[in-house]
């Protein structure tokens, strides 16, 4: 590989990571407020081409509303969008009923080219627990609609939470046809886990094909997104109901631990900071997350809870912008005396902090900790040695112990742990203490398969029945593409697997492959 391309930054090797956040935030606050500067704002503008291609989107609901998000591009794969470089109004309404007869709220938002021309409209004021339609427009083109939901009151216990989560969607690599599953899903959610984007790409048995380059520079991030986001059946899980977002490595680049790049022989830490601050940036510009969230910089801000009233509360996780870098150079390896060092953490002390606290005050029935990578320290080569991936929870095992020992000593109710990444499904009790298979389960983990990512998969893997035998904790495995579907109520948690046979070409059906019931009360698997 050769060099990664220099950014036109003055002085970008000499700065410090604080000189750069304090640079950047007053550039991010002067585009918020654009939205103030109405006389500079086209009121009429003309487009091109359609402006709305990328879709509508909604996400973090609240019990008084939501955020609302689409963006102008009527020429998506061009630097820009194919927009011009001024500010345009877009105005927007949400109604009760889909004809949107009803309107109930209605306001106008900038789409500034700062932010490549998107919107983020924090709605309030609205009813809780309840559908609403939303839908933009633009000059005198008008996008398509979008349902979305508010999260019950405060207070209230609901009957009934469904929701789905995926992660791992490689464009190259397959169709999205999990997607269009989803979208014909009664849920209230969607939960994604990362990796919605690829950074680089991929020729080797691509099916279907951009020609976009590796990206490292906020256009190129741009043009990625617009890539993913043209995708039809993507457009449609995005406007049937709410999102809510994390992101893992392949947003920014593969397996990058904080400043540290994969290989921080080619991309020192203070080169790799300007590639994460335009990443960091394109992500914003293109997720419905509120204004909270804003990057500064190579920062922002995306841990964050979300209630669901007394049903179920959301920890919703950063693994990748404050962990340190993986041990042991990253890969399989034995196990090593360096992972429990106490300074490895793949959160950070405020992050840890912030979750521990709100893991112990929580009064909800299930508390569901929404992040990343594995958490069950998986031996993941067959045979009699033993190899544990330093990319996930087994590479920092003293703050993946004390997580779990919190769990129980602190009597966190119902926590279940959902995860993406890793391109398969499995199911697994989180044990007390991995070196004593037989120990008691403090708490039950889902993981999702990707969406595309690996292409074609098997219901049965070669390795399952050794990899189950080693690790008597898993108690499913399944390597097909998919989704995971949730219901929870006060009583019990049920998830079923949904897969599809093949993404290599559209039109899979969809299969439960295997479903598991979680007790209120007693964190273990129970196949149904």
């Amino acid at each position: 590989m050769s060099g990664p391309p220099l950014y036109p930054l003055a002085g970008a090797q000499r700065l410090s990571r604080r000189s750069f956040v304090l640079g950047t935030a007053s550039f991010a606050a002067a585009a918020l407020c654009s939205s103030r500067v109405l006389g500079a704002v086209v009121n009429l503008p003309k487009f091109p081409a359609y402006p709305f291609q990328l879709g509508v989107a909604s996400g973090d609901p609240a019990p008084d509303g939501f955020v609302l998000w689409t963006r102008l591009a009527p020429r998506p794969l061009e630097a820009g969008g194919g927009m011009p470089s001024e500010p345009v109004e877009v105005a927007w309404q949400v109604a009760e009923d889909e004809a949107m007869a009803r309107v109930v709220r209605r306001g106008a938002a900038v789409a500034s080219p700062d932010w490549a021309h998107s919107v983020h409209v924090e709605v309030d004021g609205l009813r809780p627990d309840r559908w609403y339609w939303y839908q933009f427009k633009a000059g005198g083109e008008i996008s398509a609609k979008g349902r979305t939901r508010t999260a019950p009151a405060p207070g209230t216990l609901p009957e009934r939470l469904r929701f789905a989560f995926a992660s791992c969607q490689k464009y190259e690599s397959g169709y999205y046809t999990a997607f269009e599953h989803m979208a014909r899903e009664d849920l209230d959610l969607v939960v994604h886990l990362g990796d919605y984007i690829y950074e680089k790409k991929d020729p080797k048995n691509a099916v279907r094909h951009h020609h976009l380059p590796e990206s490292f520079s906020l256009d190129d991030y741009r043009a990625r997104y617009a890539v993913y986001k043209c995708d039809p059946a993507l457009q449609a899980a995005h406007a049937a109901a709410p999102w809510i977002v994390t992101w893992d490595d392949h947003e920014v680049s593969n397996n990058y631990a904080n400043a540290i790049h994969e290989h921080p022989d080619q991309f020192p830490p203070e080169q790799f900071l300007i590639r994460r601050a335009a990443a960091y940036q394109a992500y914003f510009e293109h997720m419905p997350l509120r204004r909270s969230a804003l990057p500064h910089g190579p920062d922002m801000l995306l841990y964050r809870r979300l209630a669901f009233g007394r049903l179920a509360s959301f920890h919703v996780l950063d693994t990748r912008q404050y962990r340190t870098d993986q041990p042991e150079g990253d890969g399989d390896k034995p196990p090593s005396p360096v992972l429990m060092d106490p300074k490895g953490t793949l959160m950070g002390d405020t992050q840890r902090q912030w979750l521990f606290d709100g893991l112990e005050q929580s009064a909800a029935s299930w508390n569901v900790v929404a992040q990343q990578i594995m958490m069950a320290r998986l031996d993941s080569t067959p045979g009699p040695e033993v190899t544990y991936i330093m990319d996930k929870w087994s590479g920092y095992e003293f703050e993946r112990r004390r997580l779990l020992r919190h769990f129980h000593d602190r009597h966190v109710n119902n926590p279940v742990v959902i995860s993406g990444d890793i391109h398969n499904n499995w199911a697994n009790n989180l044990i007390a203490d991995f070196d004593e298979l037989d120990s008691q389960s403090v708490a039950t983990e889902f993981v999702g398969t990707s969406i595309t990512s690996g292409g074609d998969g098997v219901d049965r893997p070669v390795a399952l029945e050794q990899t189950l035998s080693e690790n008597p904790f898993v108690k499913y495995y399944n390597d097909e593409r998919g989704y995971v579907r949730c219901e929870v109520t006060p009583r019990e948690w049920r998830t079923d697997f949904q897969t599809v046979p093949h993404v290599s070409r559209p039109g899979a059906p969809r299969n439960t492959r295997a479903s598991f019931v979680v007790e209120s009360g007693r964190p273990q698997l129970n196949r149904v």
